[in-house]
């Protein structure tokens, strides 16, 4: 699903090089739940840049999907980008005068869908994440797990290979955190794949699969047997 292989990343200035990424190296199957975790600065945001296409690389291969992204034109790394992923950002990102129906909408529009297709991915993303009552509301009527729960509707909506989630609890209390978290692992039980970044390391002990990234490079690569619902309540 996604290959990575001695990725480098380097950011130049005119007096220094900084490596972000250095022989970074990386191998997610289909319908794994892989947690990346690691310190402020250790090449966590870099390396979900570059798996999400929203960033170069400037050494190394990456395959998406069966797809060798390198040498890609920017029309078509984002077409790929479009088709395969679909992101989870930890500020939700909803736009606020627009209803929930018109949020996870909106992405749809931009790939070209009728407008019969675009209500079915709609109403199916909203059901997965329990809030199908809900599409005529505002962001501002809903609660902040409630906004992070359409947020993942919208990436669904777009039916995509894997799923990219950068610190996707960082703004929730540990409640609503606790039910994002659920959502997230019964995705991964249906067959979603995801990978996800973050600080907290109940939530990463409750992943079957943990990447530690320190200085641009993994330098741990655990399985763990997940915490049951009990064991993190």
């Amino acid at each position: 699903m996604l290959k990575m292989n001695s990725i480098s990343r380097i950011f130049r200035t005119d007096t220094i090089q900084t490596h972000a990424l250095r022989d970074f190296n990386l191998n997610v199957t289909e319908g794994e739940f892989v947690a990346v975790t690691g310190p402020s600065g250790s090449g966590k945001s870099t390396f979900l840049n570059v798996a999400g296409l929203l960033d170069t690389f400037d050494g190394g291969s990456y395959e998406l999907d069966g797809v060798n992204v390198k040498g890609l034109s920017d029309d078509e790394l984002s077409h790929l980008r479009n088709e395969k992923i679909g992101f989870i950002f930890q500020s939700y990102n909803l736009i606020p005068d627009f209803n929930i129906f018109d949020n996870v909408d909106m992405p749809l529009r931009y790939r070209g869908f009728n407008a019969k297709e675009r209500k079915r991915r709609i109403e199916s993303a909203l059901e997965l994440v329990g809030l199908a009552s809900r599409q005529k509301y505002l962001p501002s009527q809903l609660s902040g797990g409630q906004q992070q729960r359409i947020a993942i509707a919208r990436a669904l909506a777009g039916e995509p290979k894997i799923l990219l989630a950068d610190e996707p609890t960082g703004n929730l209390d540990s409640l609503m955190a606790r039910q994002v978290m659920e959502l997230l692992h019964s995705l991964n039980e249906q067959g979603s794949t995801i990978i996800m970044v973050t600080h907290d390391p109940d939530q990463a002990r409750a992943i079957k699969r943990n990447v530690q990234v320190i200085d641009g490079q993994i330098t741990d690569m655990s399985i763990y047997a997940p915490l049951t619902s009990a064991q993190t309540a």
